[in-house]
Parts: C-alpha cells; sequence; structure tokens
C-alpha cells in the first residue's frame, strides 16, 4: 500500500548512495526505517540553480510489499506462424524495430528490411570511415542496424510524451539490456557502447517469436497496382510481397524519397534545421553549470541553448541539438564526396570532451533550389554536405574553425585538438554555411556566450556539418489511419517520414504504425 510520495533534494554523495538515500529519504518523510517495507524512486534530476549542486528525488514509500507492475511489465511474443498477416518493415532502426515487436503482439508477422549490416558488422564500415575515410553509402553511421541512435548516441530524453508510452518503450530496452536507470533518470541515456547489445537482443527477440530480420536487403522499387502497394522489389531483383507495408527508413535514405517521387508517391518539402557542431572541453562546461570542475559523483554536465535570430528581416530559431557531454563528433556521411558531422557519448560519458549540435531553421523560402519541388530541402542539404567536403579537401577532414575566429569572421590559425577522428581543416565557415545562416549561427553563439560564461571563444571549436537532425521531406498520412492519402497500404513512419525526431519517439511511431496496420487488416 502507498502510504507518502515525496519529492527531495539531496547531496549527489546521498543520493547516489543506496542505503544513505534510503536512510534520507524516511528521515525527511519522517519515518523511522521500520515504518517503511520499500522506497520506490521515481525520478532523479540534477539541480544545478544554486551554489552546490544538488540532486533531485521523487520517491514513492510504501507501507508494505509495492505493485509488481512497478517491475514490469516484461513482454511476452507470441509465436506468429506462416499464415498470418504479413507486414513489411523497411528500416531497422528504433521505428522499424520497435512496430516489429508491436506486430508481434498483435498477431501479425513483420518482415524486416534492411540496407545495411547487422550491428556487429556495421562496426567495421564505422572503423573504415574513421581510419580510411571511406563511406560504405549501405552501412555507415545513419544506415545499418538500430539506425543512426546506435552508433551515434543512445539519447532516450523525448517531449513526445502525447504520441505514445514513453514508460512502454523504455521498460522494453530495459528487458533487452538497458540499465534500469533509464525509467528513473530526467534525462534518460543508453551510451552508444552499449546500445548494440540491445539493439541485437531486439532482434533476436523477433526472429525468435517468427518474424523475419533480412540485412543488405536494399529497396530499389515499389510493387504499386492501382495506387495499392503490394510490395517491394530489392537489389537482387528479388520481390516480397505483404498485406502492408511500414517505410521505417529513417532522415538519411535520400535514394528512398528520390523513388517515391519517381514512382508519383505523394511527398513534401518540409522545413528543417542546419549548422555545426561545437567542442568545447567538458571541464568548462562543468565549471560553467555546477561552479567546479571536480564533478565527484555527478554526471558531466549538459546545457540546452536557443535564440530567436534576424536576418535581412527574416526572423529564425537557433538552437542546440543533441547535446553530448563527455562525448565525441563522428563523421556521419551516407554517400562519398560529402562531410556530415554528428555526436555521440559512451555510457560514462567521460571523454574530455563535450559537443552539441547548433543549428538554425532553415524554411523552404531559404532554399533557392524550388526546381526540385518536394525535394528541394534535400538537394539543399546535399549541396551543403558536399561544399563541407570540398573545403575541407574531398575526404572525410571536416572544415572547422575556432568559435572566437567565427565570430570575428577571421580563419584560424590553428585548432584545437578534437575527438574527431578523421581530423579537421581551418577554413572560413562562412564560405561553407553562406553568409546568411553563418550570421544567424553567430547570433545565437553571442547569446549563448551570455548565458554560459566561457562558452563563446577560442577555447572552443565549431566543425561542420551539422546538416542531419531532421528530414527535409514529410511523406503525408491520414491523422487517424496513419495510411498514405493515396497509397493503399503504405504506411510512413519515424523521422523519416517526418513524424519523430530521437530514438524514443521513433519507437512510439512504429508502435503507433503497427496498431494502425492491425486494425487495417482486421477490416
Amino acid at each position: 500500500m502507498l502510504k507518502q510520495e515525496l519529492e527531495v533534494l539531496l547531496a549527489p554523495e546521498v543520493a547516489f548512495d543506496e542505503l544513505a538515500r534510503y536512510e534520507a529519504i524516511l528521515q525527511q518523510a519522517g519515518l523511522a526505517p521500520g515504518e517503511a517495507d520499500f522506497v520506490h524512486l521515481r525520478r532523479r534530476s540534477i539541480d544545478a540553480r544554486g551554489r552546490q549542486p544538488l540532486v533531485r528525488l521523487r520517491a514513492d514509500i510504501y507501507q508494505s510489499a509495492p505493485p509488481s507492475e512497478l517491475f514490469g511489465p516484461w513482454f511476452v511474443y507470441p509465436n506468429v506462424k506462416a499464415n498470418n498477416p504479413r507486414v513489411l518493415i523497411i528500416g531497422a532502426g528504433p521505428a522499424g524495430l520497435f512496430a516489429a515487436l508491436r506486430c508481434l503482439e498483435l498477431g501479425l508477422k513483420p518482415i524486416v528490411l534492411e540496407r545495411g549490416r547487422d550491428v556487429r558488422a556495421r562496426r567495421r564500415d564505422l572503423a573504415a570511415i574513421n581510419k580510411d575515410q571511406l563511406v560504405n553509402p549501405d552501412s555507415n553511421y545513419c544506415f545499418g542496424e538500430g539506425g543512426a541512435g546506435t552508433y551515434s548516441d543512445g539519447k532516450l530524453y523525448t517531449r513526445a510524451t502525447k504520441r505514445g508510452d514513453v514508460g512502454r518503450v523504455l521498460r522494453r530496452l530495459v528487458q533487452h539490456g538497458a540499465t534500469p536507470d533509464i525509467l528513473v533518470d530526467a534525462h534518460p541515456h543508453i551510451g552508444t557502447n552499449k546500445l548494440p547489445a540491445v539493439v541485437q537482443a531486439l532482434r533476436e527477440a523477433i526472429i525468435d517469436a517468427g518474424g523475419e530480420v533480412h540485412f543488405e536487403t536494399r529497396v530499389t522499387d515499389l510493387l504499386l497496382d492501382n495506387n495499392q502497394l503490394r510490395g517491394v522489389v530489392t537489389a537482387t531483383g528479388a520481390t516480397v510481397e505483404a498485406e502492408a507495408t511500414i517505410l521505417a527508413t529513417g532522415h538519411s535514405a535520400r535514394d528512398i524519397y528520390e523513388l517515391l517521387h519517381r514512382r508519383g508517391v505523394l511527398i513534401e518539402a518540409k522545413p528543417f534545421a542546419l549548422g555545426v557542431r561545437v567542442e568545447h572541453p567538458q571541464e568548462l562546461i562543468d565549471q560553467a553549470q555546477y561552479r567546479r570542475i571536480d564533478r565527484g559523483l555527478l554526471p558531466a554536465a549538459s546545457y540546452s541553448l536557443v535564440h530567436q535570430t534576424e536576418v535581412r528581416g527574416e526572423q529564425r530559431g537557433v538552437f542546440s541539438f543533441c547535446m553530448c557531454p563527455g562525448g565525441f563528433i563522428v563523421p556521419a556521411a551516407t554517400a562519398p564526396g560529402e562531410v556530415v558531422v554528428n555526436g555521440m557519448s559512451p555510457s560514462r560519458r567521460d571523454s574530455r570532451y563535450a559537443n552539441s549540435g547548433i543549428v538554425a531553421a532553415v524554411e523552404l523560402a531559404d532554399m533557392d533550389v524550388k526546381q526540385y519541388g518536394p525535394l528541394a530541402g534535400l538537394h539543399f542539404q546535399q549541396q551543403i554536405e558536399q561544399l563541407a567536403c570540398r573545403a575541407a579537401g574531398g575526404t572525410q577532414h571536416a572544415p572547422a574553425q575556432l568559435l572566437g575566429d567565427f565570430l570575428k569572421n577571421k580563419q584560424s590559425a590553428s585548432l584545437l585538438e578534437t575527438s574527431y577522428q578523421p581530423g579537421l581543416v581551418s577554413v572560413q565557415m562562412d564560405d561553407v554555411l553562406g553568409s546568411v545562416l553563418a550570421e544567424r549561427l553567430r547570433q545565437g553563439f553571442r547569446d549563448f556566450g551570455r548565458k554560459i560564461p566561457g562558452y563563446a571563444t577560442n577555447a572552443a571549436q565549431i566543425v561542420g556539418v551539422e546538416s542531419r537532425t531532421s528530414a527535409p521531406i514529410r511523406i503525408p498520412r491520414d491523422k487517424d489511419t496513419l495510411r498514405h492519402p493515396e497509397v493503399a497500404g503504405l504506411y510512413p513512419c519515424g523521422e523519416g517520414a517526418g513524424y519523430a525526431g530521437g530514438i524514443v519517439s521513433a519507437a512510439m511511431d512504429g508502435e503507433r504504425c503497427a496498431e494502425a496496420v492491425r486494425a487495417a487488416v482486421s477490416r
């Protein structure tokens, strides 16, 4: 029986010690140890607003044994048979994997097609990018089992709480090997070193229950019959048919957007964001946020920043994106001849660098590529990435500039050490970003420097380009059925379709699409 709900502020050395935390919570509740059988920690966050950082905890105190639902439920996947309705799922990122798991629960047979390699074989392709600067267009930091999140971070925080059951997604991840801390932390994070094992366990659960997962299987055409999608054609010429297709390819599958456009499937250009990664010493961010460099038990400090800019009479937001405390900058290109950067953090967040995307909103009016119709944003994005590659010498070296020099519009004579393995080349970032986007970023950095002491100086450097924050295209769907408005059997899903923005929101969207398919095939 629930006895009391409590919120407390504790010193880190108490909050992260199980026995000390238990005693402190009971003391603040006015209870002796024998008066409570169980203390359930519901939420944990860092409160760094005072002179000394504290840990804010929300806890439930139980007078007797707590309810069993606190520890589950774990999900049981019934074995699907060959004659169950077949659902094609294109892409094995979080949207695709969670769509497949939900299909199993609903009695549907998922058939997952992934262009990239499985999560372990994929490591060799990432090593080739970092060490040899060779980009495999089908297996890289964006493509492959687990999608872009597997080897580029593992952050699980989302604001999309009305789009599905966040707790359900987190419990699935814990069931398949993620740390239970993600059920408690306000900004949960698995870590790119631990997420591959979780992704592999999700795949094994799908296969064990009778689903299928096929790697190195790239979709090259659609089986369209009078606006009815019957299935797909793969690069080998094989055809795969199903009652419905969930398209969960992620935001970087440009060939899929081009295929849809070529086959007359309605797609729409949409705004996105573009900018750079900024890299600081983690100690600088720790000092600014915690007022001390020695964090002790506290995690590496992070930040979230936003500023409204105005250039040539047009207002656009500039904001931090995918901030990676104690992390690394990684090469996220999906084709030779382009340079794209992203950020990642290991579970311990113990790198000596902090990095974050700093990006500006790009509206359709900002793109001088209107001749491409709905593919305008895609081509604009691609042009910037190819320009970044040429500016840095045509390999996976990335163009970079000291932040203080960027604010003065001055090329840097030298650069700082970096976590970006392929290496950096000093350039004038205005030549890559263009004058308007560069000015927006300058206004943003100046404002961020007023908010965080030491932020906007030559102790940091910017690395380009951060261009894959979201899809530049939306694939429309009906808000109730989630089906494409013109093509029966097609269910656009996740980040690549424009309906999610991270691991958890993509996973929830995958579940929703599976439920929509179940409703459709039941009629």
